[in-house]
């Protein structure tokens, strides 16, 4: 399989603030299902380009980043600047996991549609 990361990046920049995805949803999101690695070298090579990589987490909605480490500290702080609680290094996914519509993968997160 050949990975192009534009459609890991596609996905992780429709992830809306105050929300949030797991590795393993963006990488099915993105068509790379069972590849949630993929996504966390994606994101790592992005460095400090605009992508929201805040807005992905583990399994079970953990900071897969290393505990105390400077990039969890900021994940985190970027996470409750956006409103999303953290508790003891992890989010609540039934709270705040991004369900897209098509219409907002496709488009990003202000053209969700309304039900219309």
């Amino acid at each position: 399989m050949t990975l192009q990361p534009e459609r890991i990046r596609a996905v992780v920049s429709a992830i809306p603030p105050g929300a949030v995805a797991t590795y393993g949803q963006v990488a099915a999101l993105a068509g790379y299902p069972r590849h949630a690695r993929h996504v966390g070298r994606v994101l790592a090579r992005a460095g400090g380009d605009g992508l929201p990589w805040h807005r992905v987490v583990g399994a079970g909605g953990r900071i897969a980043l290393p505990a105390r480490s400077p990039a969890a500290r900021e994940q985190v702080r970027r996470l409750r600047a956006e409103g999303v609680v953290v508790t003891a290094g992890r989010v609540d996914l039934a709270r705040c996991r991004w369900q897209p519509g098509l219409d907002e993968l496709l488009w990003g997160p202000g053209f969700a549609t309304s039900g219309d």
